[in-house]
């Protein structure tokens, strides 16, 4: 049902890199299209019949699955689905084009309905950057912000102010399946090195800090979050995990005391596609400024 807040009639899309869970999107018009995953016994949907785990198992029994965007058709029943449900208007935040493709299938796909009127953004970031992207903009359509101020401004304005970095425990699969990007290549494993990585303003991966030991993680992250958020009176803040979800809540805790004043404090867990680049001990934090 159609909210009484939301008179335009605007129903949000996004893909499953924007790691939204279930609970994150009831009652909310937030549309997924899965990317899909080739393993060695088949092909599969991310978030509908494989997630993080599956990919981390398959990774420790020396298996290395590839990443596809999502199925065509699929977007179209999508977009098909949400005019169903009586939308007229959708607002689509997907995947970094410097990592994927499905932004600008999805533009083309857009392009060509009649039936709605589709913008699309190249989020130039993935996980918990797409994700409280699409939850804030959720906010601003239920505070009733309009058509022409999300689209003109508000999203731009939210992509531009979302600040997500991420620790990874190795760089073996970033390498392997060539999305290491502007990743500095370092002997990590060996030496205990943890980098810590962002998006460019290409939307390609680049490193931003680099620390020993998992104990330090947690420190540089609070680190970066508090620079990119300065002098900044409104915010949100999102943490993330894959496959460190103690670890998440401890950065969670620590990131409510040392960041007060937040509007809203959102998490996640990585999903399968990103898992495939990534691997598991994922730990993430991100702030989005408002003002």
């Amino acid at each position: 049902m159609i909210s009484l807040s939301n008179p335009e009639k605007i129903a949000l899309l996004t893909d499953s890199c924007a790691d939204l869970t279930p609970a994150a999107r009831a009652g909310k018009a937030i549309y997924v299209v899965p990317l899909r995953i080739r393993c060695r016994d088949r092909e599969y949907s991310d978030g509908v019949d494989i997630f993080a785990s599956d990919i981390y198992r398959r990774q420790g029994l020396g298996e290395l699955p590839q990443t596809s965007l999502p199925d065509f058709f699929d977007v179209g029943r999508t977009l098909s689905q949400i005019a169903a449900d009586g939308y007229k208007k959708v607002i689509a935040v997907h995947l970094s084009s410097g990592l994927s493709g499905t932004y600008n299938m999805i533009r083309l796909q857009g392009e060509s309905r009649e039936d709605l009127e589709v913008k699309v953004f190249d989020s130039v970031s993935g996980a918990l950057g797409i994700g409280i992207t699409i939850l804030q903009l959720w906010e601003d359509i239920q505070g009733g912000m309009g058509w022409r101020e999300l689209v003109d401004r508000r999203v731009p304005g939210l992509i531009a102010g979302t600040f997500p970095f991420f620790s990874v425990d190795t760089l073996e699969y970033l390498a392997k399946g060539g999305r290491i990007g502007k990743v500095t290549a370092m002997a990590g494993t060996m030496l205990n090195i943890k980098p810590l990585i962002t998006f460019a303003g290409d939307g390609q991966l680049q490193s931003v800090a680099k620390v020993r030991g998992r104990r330090a993680v947690q420190d540089k992250l609070i680190e970066l979050v508090g620079k990119a958020l300065g002098e900044h009176k409104r915010f949100n803040l999102a943490v993330a995990n894959g496959g460190a979800a103690e670890e998440m809540a401890q950065l969670r805790a620590r990131m409510e005391t040392a960041f007060p004043g937040f509007d809203h404090f959102w998490e996640g867990e990585l999903d399968a596609t990103l898992s495939v680049y990534i691997g598991s001990g994922v730990l993430g934090a991100g702030v989005q400024v408002l003002d």
